[in-house]
């Protein structure tokens, strides 16, 4: 089923709000995260460079079939994408919820980066 139009734009909207307040440097690049209706993905990003410092979704972090909730192939991403951003010496990071209410799926993925030692 198909997302309504008008919750893509209302969502559009929020962030776009929130990315004028954020942004994301060298010291402290951006964590940035979009939620599908089936996946999640998030990336390390220094905006003033416009690199992409780190990247995981659930694609690579679950695998097809063993029974993972969306809520924990989220939690899977998170603590992927944290330990693809230590690799590259990234420890603190600025979090872009990407216009999502910060509950469920992009809560999961916030709390296993900052399990995994990733400081926002």
């Amino acid at each position: 089923m198909p997302k309504d139009r008008n919750a893509v734009k209302l969502r559009t909207v929020r962030h776009i709000r929130l990315r004028k307040k954020l942004s994301g440097n060298a010291a402290r690049p951006r964590l940035c995260v979009f939620r599908s209706l089936k996946h999640i993905y998030a990336q390390v990003i220094d905006d003033t460079a416009g690199n992409t410092l780190a990247a995981a979704s659930s694609h690579e972090a679950v695998k097809p079939g063993d029974g993972t909730s969306k809520i924990g192939a989220a939690a899977a991403v998170g603590k992927l994408v944290a330990e693809r951003a230590k690799a590259v010496g990234v420890t603190t990071v600025v979090f872009d919820r990407g216009g999502y209410k910060f509950h469920g799926r992009v809560k999961a993925l916030a709390e296993a980066s900052r399990a995994e030692g990733i400081v926002f």
